[in-house]
């Protein structure tokens, strides 16, 4: 992604027809890859709200509305039920990479506090070590029909799914990250669908990518501050890492105001 593309303009919006599923995608073309962020983004902030007393304490997120981000050009609706995202069930390869076990805790915010949300479908998607994402083409790659580093869970109830994956490298005009999509039924009876995205301490980040694999495709070239889309919340949706073994573990806390 280079200031080339982003002076055409092409901007690659989300989907106008939502629905749990999606007929199954293969391939998408990508020719920007910055998408501009949505005046609904805008206008979503953090509000902190109480916690619903009838419910456990113990077993409830926190209470906090997130803040929706772009879903960028690279989502593409595998339909991968999975835990571990790191293989490739075409072939059977698995991505190298430092370890990221990662738990997301879906709440709905009402009028009198929050409670889990359960049953709803969590999917999860981001680039390997080297920045390059699975089952798309792009300007500097073409990975067409593999699926490494995507999959989705279903919330459980306590609105917990757990995913273990990799520590993301970086690409050209974004910071390191992770997307994220949640879908579910709305008060209407209409399908729900909240896109955001996951970012790492750049401290974290820099020490990360000092290792083989990662240092292998040179220094990155933008921080958080210096990205666009995490300047909209995005230190909202920062992950606060633990050492897990040879990796990190980050739980994470969403919390939505379904309509």
């Amino acid at each position: 992604m280079n200031n080339k593309n982003r002076q055409l303009g092409l901007i690659f919006s989300r989907r106008d027809v939502l629905a749990l599923f999606r007929a199954a995608g293969t391939a998408i073309l990508v020719v920007g890859c910055i998408p501009r962020k949505s005046s609904s983004t805008q206008a979503k902030s953090s509000v902190a709200v109480p916690r619903s007393s009838a419910a456990n304490s113990a077993t409830l997120p926190a209470c906090v509305l997130s803040p929706e981000q772009t879903e960028g050009p690279y989502f593409v609706d595998e339909k991968l039920n999975r835990s571990d995202i790191r293989s490739d069930p075409v072939d059977g390869s698995v991505k190298d990479g430092v370890p990221l076990y990662l738990t997301l805790q879906v709440s709905q915010i009402g009028s009198t506090g929050c409670t889990p949300l359960a049953g709803a479908i969590v999917d999860v998607w981001h680039c390997d070590a080297l920045g390059v994402y699975s089952d798309v083409t792009d300007q500097s790659f073409s990975t067409v029909g593999q699926k490494f580093l995507r999959g989705y869970q279903v919330s459980n109830a306590n609105g917990t799914v757990q995913f273990t994956t990799i520590y993301p490298g970086w690409y050209q005009g974004r910071t390191v990250h992770i997307h994220f999509k949640v879908r579910t039924d709305g008060t209407s009876g209409q399908p729900y669908e909240f896109t955001s995205q996951l970012y790492f301490d750049d401290s974290i980040t820099d020490q990360v990518h000092t290792q083989t694999l990662y240092a292998s495709k040179g220094q990155r070239t933008q921080k958080n501050a210096d990205d666009g889309i995490f300047q909209g919340d995005g230190d909202q949706m920062l992950l606060k890492l633990t050492k897990n073994g040879q990796g990190y573990a980050a739980t994470f806390d969403i919390g939505l105001r379904i309509t």
